[in-house]
């Protein structure tokens, strides 16, 4: 595979501002260190706040979710070469997610507060979250799924690997656990205020968007192996007792 300097070069900028908006969105909703958080200060009237913070979810829901959509794939591998189409995607939403961030409005009032034990177990459950998200993008692959392998910066994989689903290990417990790790560093935090309930709530409803369109889509490539695994195993909230595996990986029919 012959190495571009400016794919290289690119995807290299895409995979640090991922991590970089991934850990200012942690100190945005721990409302620590960053001068902008989700609770911080209010700046505007309350309907000018929600209605600028909702078309900012909105914006990121569109990107996020219309850019993944294979006809828009189709799309933009006519127009970019093929090992930077990842990287476009990554940094379109390091973009959308920047501009969340730097332009987010809090407003007032306060939904819960609590101290002691009850706000350790929620920053634990809050960290625990945050965690789980990054570990689910090692589990199939980070470096693929930010764009990195297709710059060159590592080897392709095997061809039978990307044609396989991965069922064991945390998605034996749920289908998604990456959405199930952020929706928990959404919502544990033992000082939730209104801005940040907005912020939790759209997240959530993006989410639940996004993994019917995922659904779908995985539907389409797997058929009736997919669905019998989906049948064992819940999308995004763990079962207290999972059911027994059958087998550890699907594979396109």
């Amino acid at each position: 595979m012959k190495r571009s300097p400016s794919a290289l070069t690119l995807s290299a900028l895409a995979w640090l501002g991922f991590n970089a908006v991934m850990l200012w969105m942690v100190a945005f909703l721990a409302d620590v260190v960053v001068p902008r958080t989700v609770d911080g200060p209010a700046r505007t009237s309350t309907w000018l706040a929600v209605t600028t913070d909702l078309a900012l979810v909105l914006l990121f829901a569109l990107q996020h979710s219309v850019m993944a959509r294979p006809s828009v794939k189709a799309r933009l591998r006519r127009r970019i070469p093929v090992e930077l189409e990842r990287t476009t995607y990554v940094l379109a939403t390091d973009v959308c997610l920047a501009l969340l961030l730097v332009l987010w409005q809090p407003f007032g009032g306060q939904v819960w507060h609590v101290d002691g034990p009850a706000a350790v177990v929620l920053w634990t459950l809050f960290g625990a979250g945050w965690l789980l998200a990054v570990a689910a993008t090692y589990a199939v692959d980070h470096f693929e799924l930010t764009g990195l392998r297709q710059a060159g910066w590592l080897p392709p994989r095997p061809a039978a690997a990307t044609t396989e689903l991965e069922v064991t290990g945390m998605y034996a417990v749920v289908r998604h656990p990456l959405m199930t790790g952020l929706l928990l560093a959404f919502w544990a935090t033992p000082h939730l205020g209104a801005s940040h309930l907005l912020f939790a709530a759209a997240a959530t409803a993006y989410v639940a968007v996004g993994v019917r369109f995922e659904e779908r889509d995985l539907r389409r490539t797997f058929g009736p192996a997919y669905d019998a695994y989906a049948a064992r195993v819940p999308a995004v909230l763990p079962r207290l007792r999972p059911r027994p595996q059958r087998h550890s990986r699907l594979s396109r029919p």
